[in-house]
């Protein structure tokens, strides 16, 4: 059995990094910014990881490794960041908070 070719691997990439761009864009709940996010960054993984299978390296999936950890504390951040943010203003959107102003 033969492995998909690496353009099947690269639309499914595009495709995720337009979902999480879309939701990045349309949505103003901070939980689904930062899905949105984790979408775009898991996007870039699979065509590095993609990259990496086609030409026999492993250095596109070492660099995986490392921004997966880099994306596991941003989640940890930004979930606090969100905590703290609702205990404040009793509320998860975007437009809504406005303490990040001057």
């Amino acid at each position: 059995m033969t492995p998909p070719p690496l353009e099947h691997y690269l639309i499914v990439a595009s495709l995720l990094f337009a979902i999480g761009l879309f939701g990045m864009l349309v949505r103003r709940n901070i939980l689904m910014t930062l899905l949105s996010l984790e979408l775009i960054l898991n996007s870039a993984n699979l065509s590095f990881v993609a990259f990496s299978s086609f030409l026999g390296d492993l250095t596109g999936q070492a660099f995986v490794f490392f921004t997966m950890i880099v994306a596991a504390a941003e989640v940890t951040v930004g979930l606090a960041i969100v905590v703290m943010l609702y205990r404040k203003n009793k509320s998860t959107d975007t437009d809504a908070l406005n303490t990040l102003k001057w």
